[in-house]
């Protein structure tokens, strides 16, 4: 007499070889992701105060209006190009290093605005500041 069953034994599934593979996946994906830290840029804002420039420096005050007039000391320039605005700021400057005051229209481009920078660095002029109004 036999009194054992016939039975099939029940497959197992083994979870380690399954528990290695994913340790080792997530090892591959924690080495192999980079971290990039965001950099940002640290700006100090310029705050604006009134009586800033020594009456004792030569000064010349270069305009721009919304059309995109240039004036150099209340005179008008015919040409708003960069090489004639730079020639026309070393002929005013005369040989000196005075500061450029930069009066710029609020609806005047900012290609304007750049114009006149570049100019005044084609010359060598570094001392600039721009011209504000308090507010109403």
């Amino acid at each position: 007499m036999n009194f054992r069953r016939n039975s099939v034994p029940e497959p197992e599934i083994n979870f380690i070889p399954l528990i290695d593979v994913l340790l080792v996946i997530i090892i591959f994906l924690m080495v192999s992701t980079t971290f990039t830290k965001q950099k940002q840029l640290k700006i100090n804002l310029p705050s604006a105060s009134a009586n800033q420039l020594d009456s004792k420096d030569k000064s010349m005050i270069v305009s721009v209006n919304d059309q995109g007039v240039y004036s150099i000391d209340q005179r008008v320039l015919e040409t708003g190009d960069v090489t004639s605005l730079s020639e026309e700021l070393k002929m005013s400057a005369g040989g000196e290093q005075p500061t450029i005051i930069i009066n710029a229209d609020a609806r005047a481009t900012h290609q304007a605005v750049v114009n006149i920078l570049e100019a005044a660095r084609i010359v060598n002029l570094n001392k600039i500041t721009f011209l504000t109004q308090s507010p109403k």
